[in-house]
């Protein structure tokens, strides 16, 4: 009996000794295999993941933890070539909590339309690459995707690969209407018959529209134009994200300008034989044509690019043979800041821009920052000797409640003589007065001077600078041809100014208000569309402005 009792227990010890070796294989090759269930990790969605209960079962497992060097050791010595076969590729960066993976491809799923090249383009891991799951650039990637105008929705995820350690990235997208207005101008100005007699208001508009993703290419081919009484603008443009086949990317524009811009403060005297009438102010007519090439250039990470322009242009201008006005108290002439007759200008430029914001239009977190930096090129026949520079910044914050707050900060300089449409001009800065479109000036209104301070006597400067804070409460989420819906306030300050408005101050200000500062603020509604992103605020009415575009 004791004998038959004991073999029993040796036999049932070794079933249960193969009875947890099967099982342990059976976990092994569950793990090791493929898994089409679900994903590892996801990158886009806001969603939390809900919480296991012991009835439901997550149904996708988490990604496995790295095998000590003791099982490695194990699996060594019990099986070499099985070790081979699987040995650990997951390990733990040094410094870091994320795990690597090697990853063995990228998938692009539900792009219909959209060449999976096109896609790929942006994202810059490739297989063989050793991927962290916590590298920043997975989202930032789906940042980048979604920036480029071609997508409504883009979702990264793992899922496991063909062996122990190796992954698989899925890009899957949700395309977006392509054709889309970049600008919308609508509105009404104050200006000037081209004798210089002031007029109440008159109209202007304009259109911007791109089809960003020609034919699932990721070309973008685009037009604009803007109309004015007098006054037409009109631009053409080309970029391929993948030049040649190349990492670079390429652009080209066309421009036409027939343009008039008003000059003159108060006693406003001008030399021009053609006119007889005294006139309040004095107008400038001028047209513009070139082009621009471009070429473009990711640096270290895929939310950072620069850009290298080449531009040249053919300008005629008439301008009055001389005229004045009243700065402050003195009578002084006036510059037009162009040349008569015929001229060339010939500029090259470098842009950076670092962009991590989460959406194109409705952002709630992220960076924008942009710096500038433009030279005239007078050995190539310029005529214009002067070199510009901007530098730009936005930072979206989301607060606990779900509302977005908005900094934005800019800051330019030109050095030189440039052309009076390279210049800083007061419109551009102030919320209540309507902006340049392709470079139109439409209004001859001085800036409004809440401060009561010298901003009255600028135009165009050679200084700028804007500081503004920007609140903004979500409406309304949907995904048909309203994506998002949103109220917002903004306040903040500018400045527009020349050198001699600090050395040499208009005389009849004092203290502060001898500084060109004053106030501007917005409150409405912002939107964004199948067919773009736009703004109807307060200020557009007070401005005479119904509509104002979104356009960086």
């Amino acid at each position: 009996m004791a004998s038959l009792t004991g073999h029993r227990s040796q036999r049932a010890g070794r079933v249960l000794v193969r009875t947890i070796a099967l099982l342990a294989t059976i976990a092994f090759v569950a793990w090791s295999a493929p898994s089409f269930a679900g994903p590892l990790k996801t990158w886009g969605d806001d969603t939390p993941d809900p919480a296991p209960t012991e009835t439901s079962p997550p149904s996708v497992p988490p990604p496995p933890p790295p095998p000590s060097s003791a099982t490695s050791d194990s699996a060594d010595t019990s099986n070499g070539e099985e070790a081979s076969e699987s040995a650990p590729s997951i390990v733990r960066a040094p410094g870091k909590v994320g795990l690597r993976y090697t990853l063995e491809g990228i998938e692009v799923r539900g792009n219909t339309s959209t060449l999976a090249r096109v896609v790929l383009r942006f994202v810059p891991f490739r297989a063989g690459d050793s991927l962290d799951v916590d590298d920043k650039e997975l989202l930032l990637t789906r940042f980048r995707l979604l920036g480029t105008g071609y997508f409504r929705d883009v979702q990264l995820s793992l899922r496991r690969g063909t062996k122990r350690g190796y992954v698989v990235l899925v890009v899957n997208v949700v395309e977006r209407n392509t054709i889309v207005v970049n600008d919308l101008w609508l509105g009404l100005s104050a200006d000037a018959e081209p004798d210089g007699k002031a007029r109440p208001l008159t109209a202007y508009g304009g259109l911007d529209v791109s089809e960003l993703n020609l034919a699932g290419t990721g070309v973008a081919l685009g037009g604009a134009i803007a109309l004015a009484d007098g006054q037409l603008a009109l631009r053409s443009r080309i970029s391929d994200p993948q030049f040649l086949k190349s990492s670079w990317s390429a652009e080209a524009q066309l421009l036409y300008n027939n343009a008039k811009d008003f000059f003159g403060n108060r006693d406003v005297l001008v030399d021009d034989p053609t006119q007889t009438t005294s006139q309040d102010f004095a107008v400038v007519s001028y047209r513009r044509f070139g082009g621009l090439v471009g070429a473009g250039h990711e640096v270290g990470s895929v939310a950072t690019r620069v850009f290298f322009d080449y531009r040249l242009e053919k300008i005629d201008a008439t301008i009055p043979l001389a005229a004045s006005h009243k700065r402050g108290l003195d009578v002084e002439p006036i510059d037009f800041y162009l040349i008569p007759g015929s001229s060339v200008l010939s500029t090259i430029s470098a842009t950076l821009v670092h962009d991590t914001r989460d959406e194109p239009f409705l952002p709630k977190r992220g960076w924008y920052l942009l710096g500038l930096a433009e030279a005239s090129l007078t050995p190539l026949g310029s005529n214009y000797p002067y070199t510009k520079l901007v530098l730009r910044g936005s930072r979206w914050i989301p607060l606990p409640w779900d509302h977005v707050l908005r900094i934005e900060g800019i800051f330019g300089s030109v050095f030189g003589q440039a052309p009076l449409f390279e210049k800083f001009y007061v419109g551009d800065y102030t919320d209540l007065r309507p902006h340049r479109a392709l470079d139109l000036a439409f209004d001859r209104r001085a800036a409004p001077n809440f401060f009561d301070t010298s901003i009255v006597e600028v135009r165009y400067g050679d200084y700028a600078a804007r500081l503004n804070t920007e609140y903004r409460i979500p409406l309304y989420r949907g995904r048909k041809s309203i994506y998002g819906v949103d109220l917002f306030g903004s306040v903040g300050v500018y400045s527009v100014a020349n050198a001699r408005d600090f050395t040499q101050p208009a005389r009849g200000y004092a203290g502060l208000s001898k500084l060109p500062i004053d106030l501007t603020f917005n409150f409405g509604m912002r939107a964004d569309t199948a067919v773009g992103g736009f703004a109807i605020g307060l200020s557009n009415l007070i401005g005479f402005i119904p509509i104002r575009s979104e356009g960086q």
